[in-house]
Protein backbone atom coordinates (compact mmCIF):
# COMPACT_ATOMS: atom_id res chain seq x y z
CA UNK A 1 0.00 0.00 0.00
CA UNK A 2 2.71 2.61 0.74
CA UNK A 3 4.03 1.98 -2.77
CA UNK A 4 0.78 2.98 -4.45
CA UNK A 5 0.89 6.70 -3.80
CA UNK A 6 3.74 9.10 -3.01
CA UNK A 7 3.39 9.98 0.66
CA UNK A 8 3.71 13.69 -0.07
CA UNK A 9 0.27 13.74 -1.60
CA UNK A 10 -0.72 15.46 -4.83
CA UNK A 11 0.25 19.12 -4.56
CA UNK A 12 3.68 20.23 -5.80
CA UNK A 13 5.70 23.43 -5.86
CA UNK A 14 4.41 24.15 -9.37
CA UNK A 15 0.87 24.21 -7.95
CA UNK A 16 1.52 27.03 -5.49
CA UNK A 17 -0.15 30.35 -6.40
CA UNK A 18 3.13 32.18 -5.64
CA UNK A 19 6.77 31.27 -6.46
CA UNK A 20 8.10 28.49 -4.26
CA UNK A 21 11.10 30.54 -3.08
CA UNK A 22 8.75 33.31 -1.97
CA UNK A 23 6.59 30.80 -0.08
CA UNK A 24 9.61 29.41 1.76
CA UNK A 25 11.01 32.85 2.57
CA UNK A 26 7.61 34.12 3.66
CA UNK A 27 7.16 31.14 5.95
CA UNK A 28 10.48 31.80 7.67
CA UNK A 29 9.68 35.50 8.04
CA UNK A 30 6.22 34.68 9.46
CA UNK A 31 7.80 32.52 12.19
CA UNK A 32 10.32 35.26 13.05
CA UNK A 33 7.67 38.00 13.12
CA UNK A 34 5.44 35.92 15.37
CA UNK A 35 8.30 35.74 17.86
CA UNK A 36 8.61 39.54 17.90
CA UNK A 37 4.86 40.00 18.38
CA UNK A 38 4.80 37.47 21.20
CA UNK A 39 7.73 39.17 22.88
CA UNK A 40 5.87 42.48 22.92
CA UNK A 41 2.37 41.26 23.80
CA UNK A 42 2.87 38.03 25.78
CA UNK A 43 5.05 38.75 28.79
CA UNK A 44 3.46 36.45 31.36
CA UNK A 45 2.51 32.75 31.14
CA UNK A 46 -1.12 32.25 30.15
CA UNK A 47 -1.49 28.46 30.11
CA UNK A 48 -2.28 26.40 33.20
CA UNK A 49 -2.07 22.92 31.74
CA UNK A 50 -4.09 20.19 33.43
CA UNK A 51 -5.48 22.61 36.01
CA UNK A 52 -7.41 24.52 33.32
CA UNK A 53 -10.54 23.97 31.29
CA UNK A 54 -14.28 24.55 31.24
CA UNK A 55 -16.05 21.50 32.73
CA UNK A 56 -18.39 19.57 30.48
CA UNK A 57 -21.82 18.55 31.83
CA UNK A 58 -21.58 15.87 34.52
CA UNK A 59 -23.74 13.56 32.40
CA UNK A 60 -21.05 13.46 29.71
CA UNK A 61 -18.31 12.65 32.23
CA UNK A 62 -20.45 9.91 33.79
CA UNK A 63 -21.17 8.39 30.38
CA UNK A 64 -17.55 8.41 29.27
CA UNK A 65 -16.39 6.96 32.59
CA UNK A 66 -19.10 4.31 32.76
CA UNK A 67 -18.00 0.68 32.57
CA UNK A 68 -20.53 -0.10 29.83
CA UNK A 69 -19.30 2.65 27.52
CA UNK A 70 -15.64 1.79 28.06
CA UNK A 71 -16.22 -1.90 27.41
CA UNK A 72 -18.15 -1.06 24.24
CA UNK A 73 -15.14 0.94 22.96
CA UNK A 74 -12.67 -1.77 24.04
CA UNK A 75 -14.58 -4.57 22.37
CA UNK A 76 -15.11 -2.51 19.22
CA UNK A 77 -11.37 -1.94 18.98
CA UNK A 78 -10.59 -5.59 19.65
CA UNK A 79 -13.16 -6.83 17.11
CA UNK A 80 -11.82 -4.45 14.45
CA UNK A 81 -8.27 -5.67 14.91
CA UNK A 82 -9.31 -9.30 14.96
CA UNK A 83 -11.12 -8.72 11.67
CA UNK A 84 -7.97 -7.19 10.20
CA UNK A 85 -6.05 -10.14 11.65
CA UNK A 86 -8.01 -12.47 9.35
CA UNK A 87 -6.51 -10.65 6.36
CA UNK A 88 -3.07 -10.73 7.99
CA UNK A 89 -3.08 -14.47 8.65
CA UNK A 90 -5.24 -15.87 5.86
CA UNK A 91 -5.35 -13.22 3.13
CA UNK A 92 -3.46 -13.33 -0.14
CA UNK A 93 0.01 -11.81 -0.37
CA UNK A 94 -0.71 -8.89 -2.67
CA UNK A 95 -1.51 -5.19 -2.29
CA UNK A 96 -5.25 -5.80 -2.47
CA UNK A 97 -4.93 -7.38 0.97
CA UNK A 98 -6.47 -4.73 3.24
CA UNK A 99 -4.07 -5.32 6.14
CA UNK A 100 -1.40 -3.13 4.50
CA UNK A 101 -3.70 -0.14 4.25
CA UNK A 102 -5.23 -0.92 7.63
CA UNK A 103 -1.88 -0.65 9.40
CA UNK A 104 -0.07 1.97 7.32
CA UNK A 105 -3.09 4.19 6.60
CA UNK A 106 -6.05 3.73 8.95
CA UNK A 107 -4.00 3.06 12.09
CA UNK A 108 -0.75 4.96 11.62
CA UNK A 109 -2.16 8.01 9.81
CA UNK A 110 -5.69 7.70 11.20
CA UNK A 111 -4.37 7.96 14.76
CA UNK A 112 -3.92 11.68 14.19
CA UNK A 113 -7.52 12.77 13.37
CA UNK A 114 -8.93 10.26 15.89
CA UNK A 115 -6.76 11.65 18.70
CA UNK A 116 -7.28 15.24 17.62
CA UNK A 117 -11.08 15.08 17.61
CA UNK A 118 -11.67 12.53 20.39
CA UNK A 119 -8.71 13.02 22.71
CA UNK A 120 -6.75 10.10 24.23
CA UNK A 121 -9.30 7.50 23.13
CA UNK A 122 -6.58 5.13 21.89
CA UNK A 123 -5.86 4.05 25.46
CA UNK A 124 -9.30 2.45 25.46
CA UNK A 125 -9.32 1.33 21.83
CA UNK A 126 -5.87 -0.30 22.08
CA UNK A 127 -6.58 -4.01 21.45
CA UNK A 128 -3.48 -5.19 23.33
CA UNK A 129 -4.63 -3.30 26.43
CA UNK A 130 -7.97 -5.07 26.14
CA UNK A 131 -6.31 -8.47 25.76
CA UNK A 132 -4.16 -7.79 28.83
CA UNK A 133 -7.18 -6.58 30.80
CA UNK A 134 -9.18 -9.72 29.92
CA UNK A 135 -6.26 -11.94 30.91
CA UNK A 136 -5.90 -10.07 34.20
CA UNK A 137 -9.58 -10.53 34.96
CA UNK A 138 -9.37 -14.22 34.10
CA UNK A 139 -6.44 -14.57 36.51
CA UNK A 140 -8.22 -12.37 39.08
CA UNK A 141 -5.41 -9.89 39.50
CA UNK A 142 -5.28 -6.11 38.99
CA UNK A 143 -4.05 -5.12 35.50
CA UNK A 144 -1.57 -2.74 37.14
CA UNK A 145 0.12 -5.63 38.93
CA UNK A 146 3.31 -6.93 37.36
CA UNK A 147 6.24 -9.06 38.40
CA UNK A 148 8.58 -6.07 38.56
CA UNK A 149 8.47 -2.30 38.82
CA UNK A 150 9.45 -0.20 35.83
CA UNK A 151 13.10 0.89 35.98
CA UNK A 152 13.61 4.53 36.92
CA UNK A 153 14.62 6.65 33.99
CA UNK A 154 13.08 4.32 31.40
CA UNK A 155 10.33 6.76 30.51
CA UNK A 156 9.30 6.82 26.87
CA UNK A 157 12.54 5.43 25.46
CA UNK A 158 10.96 2.04 24.57
CA UNK A 159 8.20 3.84 22.64
CA UNK A 160 10.78 6.02 20.85
CA UNK A 161 12.61 2.86 19.80
CA UNK A 162 9.27 1.43 18.67
CA UNK A 163 8.61 4.50 16.51
CA UNK A 164 11.97 4.03 14.85
CA UNK A 165 11.21 0.34 14.30
CA UNK A 166 7.81 1.06 12.74
CA UNK A 167 9.00 3.89 10.50
CA UNK A 168 11.90 1.68 9.41
CA UNK A 169 9.34 -0.97 8.48
CA UNK A 170 7.17 1.55 6.63
CA UNK A 171 9.90 3.46 4.80
CA UNK A 172 13.02 1.31 4.58
CA UNK A 173 12.45 -2.42 5.06
CA UNK A 174 12.81 -4.52 1.91
CA UNK A 175 9.61 -6.26 0.83
CA UNK A 176 7.67 -4.21 3.42
CA UNK A 177 4.49 -4.59 1.38
CA UNK A 178 4.54 -8.40 1.69
CA UNK A 179 2.73 -10.50 4.26
CA UNK A 180 5.73 -12.39 5.71
CA UNK A 181 7.53 -9.15 6.60
CA UNK A 182 4.43 -7.59 8.11
CA UNK A 183 3.54 -10.76 10.01
CA UNK A 184 7.04 -10.97 11.49
CA UNK A 185 7.04 -7.32 12.59
CA UNK A 186 3.57 -7.47 14.14
CA UNK A 187 4.32 -10.78 15.89
CA UNK A 188 7.42 -9.22 17.47
CA UNK A 189 5.44 -6.10 18.44
CA UNK A 190 2.65 -8.11 20.09
CA UNK A 191 5.10 -10.32 22.01
CA UNK A 192 7.16 -7.38 23.30
CA UNK A 193 4.15 -5.35 24.38
CA UNK A 194 2.17 -8.18 26.01
CA UNK A 195 5.22 -9.75 27.64
CA UNK A 196 6.20 -6.34 28.99
CA UNK A 197 2.69 -5.88 30.38
CA UNK A 198 3.03 -9.20 32.21
CA UNK A 199 6.36 -8.11 33.66
CA UNK A 200 5.50 -4.52 34.56
CA UNK A 201 1.69 -4.26 34.53
CA UNK A 202 -0.41 -2.01 32.33
CA UNK A 203 1.97 0.92 32.90
CA UNK A 204 4.06 -0.72 30.19
CA UNK A 205 1.58 0.35 27.50
CA UNK A 206 1.98 4.06 28.25
CA UNK A 207 5.76 3.82 28.18
CA UNK A 208 6.47 1.25 25.46
CA UNK A 209 3.58 0.97 22.98
CA UNK A 210 4.62 3.31 20.14
CA UNK A 211 1.09 3.69 18.79
CA UNK A 212 -0.40 4.54 22.19
CA UNK A 213 2.34 7.00 23.11
CA UNK A 214 2.09 8.67 19.69
CA UNK A 215 -1.70 8.92 19.96
CA UNK A 216 -1.42 10.33 23.50
CA UNK A 217 0.97 13.05 22.32
CA UNK A 218 -1.31 14.06 19.45
CA UNK A 219 -4.28 14.01 21.84
CA UNK A 220 -2.56 16.88 23.64
CA UNK A 221 -3.49 18.94 20.57
CA UNK A 222 -7.17 18.14 21.19
CA UNK A 223 -9.46 20.68 22.91
CA UNK A 224 -10.78 17.85 25.12
CA UNK A 225 -9.00 16.95 28.31
CA UNK A 226 -9.34 15.84 31.88
CA UNK A 227 -8.75 18.29 34.71
CA UNK A 228 -6.73 17.47 37.81
CA UNK A 229 -9.97 16.78 39.68
CA UNK A 230 -11.00 14.15 37.09
CA UNK A 231 -13.65 16.19 35.25
CA UNK A 232 -13.78 16.22 31.47
CA UNK A 233 -13.16 19.75 30.23
CA UNK A 234 -12.95 21.87 27.10
CA UNK A 235 -9.69 23.82 26.83
CA UNK A 236 -8.32 26.70 24.81
CA UNK A 237 -6.01 25.86 21.89
CA UNK A 238 -2.56 24.68 23.09
CA UNK A 239 -3.56 24.75 26.78
CA UNK A 240 -3.98 20.98 26.75
CA UNK A 241 -0.47 20.74 25.31
CA UNK A 242 0.92 22.75 28.22
CA UNK A 243 -0.05 19.90 30.56
CA UNK A 244 2.38 17.47 28.89
CA UNK A 245 4.83 16.50 31.63
CA UNK A 246 8.56 16.22 30.99
CA UNK A 247 9.83 12.68 31.41
CA UNK A 248 12.77 10.58 30.23
CA UNK A 249 12.51 9.68 26.57
CA UNK A 250 10.02 12.42 25.66
CA UNK A 251 12.65 14.31 23.67
CA UNK A 252 13.70 11.09 21.94
CA UNK A 253 10.07 10.37 21.10
CA UNK A 254 9.37 13.72 19.42
CA UNK A 255 12.73 13.59 17.64
CA UNK A 256 11.88 10.14 16.26
CA UNK A 257 8.48 11.35 15.05
CA UNK A 258 9.75 14.56 13.45
CA UNK A 259 12.94 13.05 12.04
CA UNK A 260 11.20 10.06 10.49
CA UNK A 261 8.58 12.28 8.83
CA UNK A 262 11.34 14.50 7.44
CA UNK A 263 13.14 11.42 6.12
CA UNK A 264 9.91 10.34 4.45
CA UNK A 265 9.95 13.51 2.39
CA UNK A 266 13.66 13.19 1.64
CA UNK A 267 13.42 9.52 0.61
CA UNK A 268 10.89 10.38 -2.11
CA UNK A 269 13.09 13.01 -3.74
CA UNK A 270 14.48 12.17 -7.16
CA UNK A 271 17.95 13.31 -6.07
CA UNK A 272 18.09 10.79 -3.20
CA UNK A 273 16.58 7.94 -5.22
CA UNK A 274 18.96 8.51 -8.13
CA UNK A 275 22.04 8.72 -5.89
CA UNK A 276 21.08 5.73 -3.75
CA UNK A 277 20.32 3.51 -6.73
CA UNK A 278 23.74 4.27 -8.23
CA UNK A 279 25.55 3.66 -4.96
CA UNK A 280 27.52 0.52 -4.16
CA UNK A 281 25.47 0.06 -0.97
CA UNK A 282 22.01 -1.45 -0.70
CA UNK A 283 18.95 0.77 -0.45
CA UNK A 284 18.18 -0.85 2.90
CA UNK A 285 21.56 0.10 4.37
CA UNK A 286 21.44 3.63 3.01
CA UNK A 287 17.82 4.10 4.07
CA UNK A 288 18.50 2.88 7.61
CA UNK A 289 21.50 5.20 8.00
CA UNK A 290 19.60 8.14 6.53
CA UNK A 291 16.60 7.55 8.79
CA UNK A 292 18.90 7.44 11.83
CA UNK A 293 20.69 10.57 10.62
CA UNK A 294 17.46 12.57 10.33
CA UNK A 295 16.32 11.53 13.81
CA UNK A 296 19.72 12.30 15.33
CA UNK A 297 19.82 15.65 13.52
CA UNK A 298 16.51 16.68 15.09
CA UNK A 299 17.61 15.37 18.49
CA UNK A 300 20.99 17.16 18.46
CA UNK A 301 19.75 20.48 17.08
CA UNK A 302 16.77 20.63 19.43
CA UNK A 303 18.71 19.62 22.57
CA UNK A 304 21.54 21.97 21.64
CA UNK A 305 19.11 24.87 21.15
CA UNK A 306 17.38 24.33 24.50
CA UNK A 307 20.65 23.98 26.41
CA UNK A 308 21.98 27.15 24.76
CA UNK A 309 18.70 28.85 25.69
CA UNK A 310 19.39 27.95 29.31
CA UNK A 311 22.85 29.52 29.16
CA UNK A 312 21.59 32.72 27.53
CA UNK A 313 18.81 33.08 30.09
CA UNK A 314 21.03 32.26 33.08
CA UNK A 315 18.97 29.16 33.79
CA UNK A 316 20.80 26.20 35.29
CA UNK A 317 18.00 23.69 34.63
CA UNK A 318 19.37 20.54 33.01
CA UNK A 319 15.84 19.36 32.20
CA UNK A 320 15.14 22.17 29.71
CA UNK A 321 14.95 19.86 26.65
CA UNK A 322 12.13 17.90 28.30
CA UNK A 323 10.37 21.04 29.54
CA UNK A 324 10.21 22.48 26.01
CA UNK A 325 9.52 19.19 24.20
CA UNK A 326 5.79 19.89 24.13
CA UNK A 327 6.48 22.71 21.64
CA UNK A 328 7.69 20.16 19.07
CA UNK A 329 4.37 18.26 19.07
CA UNK A 330 2.53 20.90 16.93
CA UNK A 331 5.42 20.78 14.46
CA UNK A 332 5.05 17.01 14.21
CA UNK A 333 1.30 17.48 13.73
CA UNK A 334 1.83 20.02 10.93
CA UNK A 335 4.29 17.74 9.14
CA UNK A 336 1.90 14.78 9.38
CA UNK A 337 -1.00 16.78 7.93
CA UNK A 338 1.18 18.10 5.10
CA UNK A 339 2.66 14.71 4.21
CA UNK A 340 -0.23 12.32 4.73
CA UNK A 341 -3.55 14.14 4.26
CA UNK A 342 -4.12 13.10 0.65
CA UNK A 343 -2.78 9.63 1.41
CA UNK A 344 -5.40 9.20 4.13
CA UNK A 345 -8.22 10.48 1.92
CA UNK A 346 -7.39 8.43 -1.19
CA UNK A 347 -5.82 5.26 0.15
CA UNK A 348 -8.14 5.30 3.16
CA UNK A 349 -11.05 4.87 0.77
CA UNK A 350 -9.24 2.08 -1.05
CA UNK A 351 -8.51 0.31 2.24
CA UNK A 352 -12.17 0.45 3.31
CA UNK A 353 -13.12 -1.10 -0.04
CA UNK A 354 -10.55 -3.86 0.41
CA UNK A 355 -11.69 -4.46 4.01
CA UNK A 356 -15.05 -5.59 2.69
CA UNK A 357 -13.20 -8.58 1.20
CA UNK A 358 -10.44 -9.44 3.73
CA UNK A 359 -9.46 -12.67 1.99
CA UNK A 360 -9.52 -11.11 -1.50
CA UNK A 361 -11.69 -13.96 -2.71
CA UNK A 362 -14.48 -11.88 -4.24
CA UNK A 363 -16.77 -12.01 -1.19
CA UNK A 364 -17.75 -8.39 -0.59
CA UNK A 365 -19.07 -8.55 2.98
CA UNK A 366 -20.16 -4.96 3.50
CA UNK A 367 -20.86 -3.94 -0.08
CA UNK A 368 -18.34 -1.12 0.05
CA UNK A 369 -16.80 -2.25 -3.20
CA UNK A 370 -19.86 -0.85 -4.95
CA UNK A 371 -19.10 2.64 -3.74
CA UNK A 372 -16.01 3.11 -5.88
CA UNK A 373 -13.01 5.34 -5.25
CA UNK A 374 -13.68 9.08 -5.16
CA UNK A 375 -10.57 10.74 -6.61
CA UNK A 376 -12.02 14.23 -7.01
CA UNK A 377 -9.40 15.55 -4.60
CA UNK A 378 -6.80 15.13 -7.34
CA UNK A 379 -8.51 17.96 -9.23
CA UNK A 380 -7.53 20.48 -6.52
CA UNK A 381 -3.74 20.30 -6.55
CA UNK A 382 -3.34 24.04 -5.96
CA UNK A 383 -5.53 23.95 -2.85
CA UNK A 384 -3.65 20.89 -1.60
CA UNK A 385 -0.27 22.58 -2.07
CA UNK A 386 -1.49 25.62 -0.12
CA UNK A 387 -2.84 23.39 2.67
CA UNK A 388 0.51 21.62 2.87
CA UNK A 389 2.40 24.90 3.26
CA UNK A 390 -0.10 26.22 5.80
CA UNK A 391 0.07 22.98 7.80
CA UNK A 392 3.85 23.23 8.14
CA UNK A 393 3.82 26.96 8.91
CA UNK A 394 0.90 26.78 11.37
CA UNK A 395 2.53 23.83 13.13
CA UNK A 396 5.67 25.87 13.66
CA UNK A 397 3.71 28.94 14.73
CA UNK A 398 1.94 26.88 17.39
CA UNK A 399 5.32 25.53 18.44
CA UNK A 400 6.70 29.06 18.82
CA UNK A 401 3.68 30.08 20.92
CA UNK A 402 4.00 27.04 23.18
CA UNK A 403 7.74 27.57 23.60
CA UNK A 404 7.28 31.27 24.35
CA UNK A 405 4.67 30.65 27.04
CA UNK A 406 6.97 28.09 28.69
CA UNK A 407 9.97 30.44 28.41
CA UNK A 408 8.28 33.35 30.20
CA UNK A 409 7.26 30.89 32.91
CA UNK A 410 10.77 29.46 33.41
CA UNK A 411 13.25 32.21 32.52
CA UNK A 412 13.90 35.53 34.25
CA UNK A 413 11.68 38.14 32.67
CA UNK A 414 14.54 40.27 31.31
CA UNK A 415 16.20 37.20 29.75
CA UNK A 416 13.13 35.36 28.43
CA UNK A 417 13.33 36.75 24.89
CA UNK A 418 17.04 36.33 24.33
CA UNK A 419 16.82 32.86 25.80
CA UNK A 420 14.36 31.85 23.09
CA UNK A 421 16.58 32.89 20.17
CA UNK A 422 18.28 29.48 19.73
CA UNK A 423 14.90 27.73 19.64
CA UNK A 424 13.57 30.33 17.22
CA UNK A 425 16.51 29.82 14.86
CA UNK A 426 16.05 26.05 14.98
CA UNK A 427 12.30 26.32 14.33
CA UNK A 428 12.83 28.64 11.36
CA UNK A 429 15.37 26.15 10.06
CA UNK A 430 12.90 23.30 10.52
CA UNK A 431 10.25 25.31 8.65
CA UNK A 432 12.45 26.02 5.64
CA UNK A 433 13.88 22.49 5.56
CA UNK A 434 10.41 20.99 5.97
CA UNK A 435 9.03 22.88 2.99
CA UNK A 436 12.06 22.03 0.86
CA UNK A 437 11.66 18.35 1.71
CA UNK A 438 7.90 18.43 1.25
CA UNK A 439 8.16 19.89 -2.23
CA UNK A 440 11.39 18.18 -3.22
CA UNK A 441 11.67 17.09 -6.84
Amino acid sequence: MPLLLPLHGIGGRQDLPIPFGLAVGGAGVAIALSFIVLGLAWRNPKYRGDASGKPLPDAITRTVDSAGFRWFVRLFGLATFLYAGVALLFGVDRLTNPVFGFLYILVWVGLVPISLFLGPVWRTLNPLRTVHLLLSKALRQPPSQGLFTLPKGLGLWPAALGIFAFTWLELVAPDRATLPVLQAWLALYVVIILFGAVLFGDRWFSTADPFEVYATLIARMSPWGRRDDGKLVLRRPLENLDGLKAQPGLVGMVAALLGSTAYDGFSNSTAWIGWAQNSDYSMTTLGTLALLAFILFVLVTYVGATLLAGRLSDSSRTALPGLFAHSVVPIVFGYVVAHYLTLLILEGQRTLIYLSDPLSNGANIFGTGLLGLNTSITEHSTAIAVIQVLAVVCGHLMGVISAHDRAVALFPRHKALIGQLPLLIVMVGYTVAGLLLLFSE
